[in-house]
């Protein structure tokens, strides 16, 4: 979606994706991915998610990229996270402990600017793209990180034409066809949520399936 797009539903409010718990397959299929405790989680996208908090509990160091200011700032204040900003070409940084939080746009974020990486969390940014945008996305996020960089992705799936995104429904072979040159593909589950998506009900989806991957960057 466009900038304005996001900074409209971040400043209205709208904001249905942000869940008000850790993400349960994160704390379900993390451990599975080996990361070391000094390793560097990358997570695109990542709004004021409190699974930034689960993870800077157990790595070294976190780093989130966020287009509105809005998600960040509240982010902080909510969960009393005293961070230092400081403006840098692009972006502007907040700065708290072993948390690092950009708030610019992820295709302006470079390798020297994140560091290297060690593992991938991408709960909420595969999802949110529109499908043209997907491929830029991934490639980019593919130039962000080395062979190694564990990924754990999270989609969903749905009747497209049911529900106009985000989010968008991201099928297997979309996978595979996004990651597959770069990356080896090892699903984990695939589950059905849409009992627990009235939201999503009532924008008319009779079908939703959660979708779990982990992959490797070659």
């Amino acid at each position: 979606m466009q900038p304005d797009f996001w900074h409209e539903r971040w400043r209205a409010g709208q904001i249905g994706f942000h869940q008000s718990a850790v993400d349960q397959r994160l704390q379900e299929y993390w451990l599975e991915l080996g990361i070391a405790p000094d390793s560097r989680v990358f997570v695109p996208l990542c709004g004021k998610s409190l699974d930034l908090l689960w993870l800077c509990a157990r790595h070294r160091s976190v780093v989130g990229v966020e287009l509105s200011a809005v998600a960040l700032e509240s982010f902080c204040m909510e969960n009393g996270v005293a961070a230092k900003r400081r403006g840098i070409p692009g972006f502007d940084v907040y700065e708290s402990a072993n948390l690092t939080l950009f708030c610019g746009n992820f295709f302006s974020l470079t390798p020297e600017l994140l560091g290297p990486v060690g593992a991938v969390y991408d709960r909420a940014a595969l999802i949110s793209w529109l499908p043209e945008l997907r491929e830029p996305y991934v490639a980019h996020m593919t130039a962000l990180t080395a062979a190694g960089t564990q990924t754990l992705l999270i989609t969903v799936e749905y009747p497209q034409a049911q529900m106009a995104g985000p989010p968008f429904s991201v099928s297997v072979d979309d996978v595979d066809r996004l990651y597959g040159r770069h990356h080896s593909i090892h699903p984990l589950s695939r589950r059905d949520i849409l009992a627990a998506e009235p939201r999503l009900r009532k924008r008319g989806l009779t079908e939703l399936h959660e979708v779990c991957y982990r992959l490797t960057r070659l």
